[in-house]
């Protein structure tokens, strides 16, 4: 662990050798500011931009889906047909502009890709109650349906590298269709696709392999995954094996959710240290190592660079304040707090559905 790391220093993907300007991430983060055909918005791209030219080292787009069943929520854009690339394209052409890189968070929601927006039955490991599905039930998987997963995650990449993408990051945290499968209490199968990690595990290291296989070899893939998540059933001891498992495989990153990285393991008995501590000091050959959560001010910025994390990912701060990742390079960068007004969130380039959406957080709007 280097106690000398600084959020400003230049950071270098070892596989690659792709240097970014410094150690900040912008997390992906839901706005529904996009068109209900999947299309990016001009205003998603301004949003996107403004962060690019605060300074970030890493832009991350939404989480965007990868096939018309599994979108999670409305104005959310998606990254499965031809007539999506034009936008893509203005997208990554206008934050290469600027000295950030910029990845694109791919999912499918699964159990949560409500059959109201999708029309089709929420699809999931196994059959499983389902607040989202016209019938209370989610639909098993079946290996057809594996099969067309995987392929839509790859084309989704393809379409990605192929409109100018430095990357893109896997979505298996927050409990989507990726986690499903590696949860113990929503993936109930019996077949090569359930029962012990190694096979719950599999469709995310399928999807990761067709990726890798079919696109050129300086193109970044990263895997988001949350440490702990009960109602699905991922402890930590689950999620340390997972990192083991996916250390092992020809990948750039492995970006820890933790909601706040300054919380102990939930799940861990006689346990004192951070969830990115415990991850990071049990294995000592990881590829890079993004973790966000609950981080606001440099001095947090700084705690989290000595946890073992290589760099930082944030959200909520950067919707304030875009230019926080070139102000963090000061020791005593402490932000404004929320609430905001409209007319602050307005200049930091949210549009009236993501305003409308950030009044859902308790007290983040005025």
């Amino acid at each position: 662990m280097n106690f000398k790391l600084k959020i400003s220093d230049n950071y270098i993907f070892s596989r690659t050798n792709l240097q970014i300007q410094n150690r900040t991430v912008l997390a992906a983060m839901t706005n529904m500011q996009s068109h209900d055909d999947g299309t990016l918005s001009d205003d998603e791209i301004t949003w996107l931009l403004e962060r690019a030219k605060g300074g970030f080292g890493i832009i991350t787009t939404a989480a965007t889906n990868v096939s018309k069943e599994g979108k999670a929520w409305n104005g959310e854009f998606g990254v499965f047909e031809d007539y999506q690339i034009p936008q893509l394209k203005n997208l990554t052409s206008l934050i290469h502009e600027t000295k950030s890189i910029v990845i694109a968070q791919l999912f499918h929601g699964g159990m949560k890709s409500p059959q109201k927006i999708t029309g089709s039955v929420p699809i999931s490991a196994s059959k499983l109650d389902c607040s989202e599905s016209n019938t209370g039930k989610t639909k098993p998987a079946s290996h057809n349906d594996i099969k067309k997963i995987i392929d839509d995650f790859k084309n989704s990449a393809l379409m990605c590298y192929e409109s100018g993408f430095d990357g893109i990051e896997l979505h298996g945290a927050h409990g989507y269709l990726i986690s499903q499968f590696l949860g113990k209490k929503t993936n109930l199968r019996k077949d090569e696709w359930g029962g012990d990690l190694k096979n719950r595990s599999k469709l995310l290291i399928e999807i990761f392999n067709s990726i890798r296989n079919n696109v050129p070899d300086d193109f970044i893939i990263g895997v988001r995954i949350s440490p702990e998540i009960d109602s699905i059933g991922i402890e930590l001891k689950d999620t340390i094996e997972l990192v083991g498992i996916l250390k092992k495989m020809n990948l750039d990153f492995i970006h820890i959710s933790c909601w706040d990285v300054f919380a102990k393991s939930k799940s861990l008995k006689n346990n004192n240290r951070t969830l990115t501590e415990v991850i990071t000091q049990s294995y000592t050959d990881l590829p890079t190592i993004i973790s966000t959560g609950s981080v606001w001010s440099s001095s947090d910025a700084h705690k989290l660079l000595r946890q073992g994390a290589d760099l930082v990912g944030v959200g909520r701060v950067a919707i304030g304040h875009p230019n926080w990742a070139n102000k963090v390079s000061s020791l005593d960068y402490n932000p404004k707090r929320p609430p905001y007004s409209i007319s602050r969130l307005s200049r930091a380039k949210l549009n009236p559905q993501f305003i409308n959406y950030m009044k859902n957080w308790k007290g983040f709007v005025e």
